[in-house]
């Protein structure tokens, strides 16, 4: 079974939206997948992570919406979507990024 890792920290409500959404993509592109929470409680392990905001989804141990511009550390992320910037990414970013991991 592949997993999926959703990085966050408990103060940035965005994850939760994360996992909804990256729970339905899983459900529609009908994979065996796990998902597995990292929290992130301090800027040290967000430095050992390179964890550059939360929520940080990595499939395959890849950030498929990688911005190696944004610092690492404790923040919100935002993703830019369809609909523009938001916290975060749509229902078919997470389909297409599973897809692009094969």
């Amino acid at each position: 079974m592949r997993q999926v890792h959703l990085l966050y920290f408990a103060g940035c409500p965005n994850w939760q939206d994360t996992e909804q959404r990256l729970r339905e993509a899983i459900d529609r592109v009908g994979l065996e997948v796990e998902v597995v929470r990292v929290d992130v409680p301090t800027a040290e392990e967000a430095e050992r992570l390179s964890f550059r905001g939360s929520p940080t989804v990595l499939v395959d141990g890849r950030d498929p919406f990688a911005d190696t511009d944004a610092p690492i550390g404790l923040s919100c992320r935002v993703f830019r979507t369809p609909e523009g910037l938001r916290g975060a990414p749509t229902v078919e970013q997470l389909v297409a990024a599973l897809h692009a991991a094969g």
